[in-house]
This record gives structure tokens, sequence and C-alpha cells, in this order.
């Protein structure tokens, strides 16, 4: 099967990413992204230059928090956990998310949309 690059719009991942913690509770950055990966069924492919820079940016907003532990392999990990001011972010995000997709799915069900006819 041919992989397809998806382009994310801005803020799309933080939304994913507060879900994501906000479903699973505490994870460590690698497991974030491999739960979207998992999750969008290898649509969306995360690298640790794309989910870190969301990670520091969650974390500077205080919409997450972090702490050191212990990963399953028994290596030194920093976990991610979403915080109260983060679940209201994503309660808002959502919201917005969904009226946008709401606005876009009207504008393609248009009659004669296709130009490039």
């Amino acid at each position: 099967m041919a992989q397809v690059k998806v382009d994310l719009l801005q803020g799309t991942l933080d939304l994913m990413v507060l879900q994501t913690l906000d479903t699973m509770g505490p994870l460590h950055g690698y497991g974030i992204a491999r739960r979207i990966e998992q999750i969008s069924e290898e649509t969306i492919l995360i690298n640790q230059g794309t989910i870190y820079p969301s990670l520091v940016r969650l974390q500077q907003r205080g919409w997450i928090q972090a702490e050191w532990g212990t990963s399953e392999n028994n290596r030194k990990a920093k976990f991610y956990a979403i915080t109260k001011t983060g679940r209201k972010q994503l309660a808002s995000g959502a919201r917005n998310w969904q009226r946008l997709s709401t606005v876009i799915g009207r504008m393609l069900a248009l009659p004669g949309g296709d130009s490039m006819k």
C-alpha cells in the first residue's frame, strides 16, 4: 500500500496529544506518537522532530505537565500528563474542530465544486 503524507492543520497535533493524554493517562513522547499513529491507522506518521516541539509548546502553555519516570523498557523517560487547564483547552479545541469540520463538509457537498474539469 502506498504511503500518503498527510499535512496537519496548525494546532491539530496539539489537540491529538491532549486527547491521547486525556484518554490514556500519562505517557512518554514516543508512546504518544505511536498511539496517534495507531489510531490514525498509520495515516499520520509522527517523528521525534514533530512530537517533541508540540510537547514543549503544550507544557509552556500549562496544558500538560511532565515528570521523569521509567519506561516499560526500563529506561529513564519523561512522562506527560494533561492538566486541568489542558482539559479545558481540549474541550474548546474539540468544539472548534467540530464547527470547522461541519463547515468544510458543507463546502465539499456543494454541487459543481469540481474545478478540475
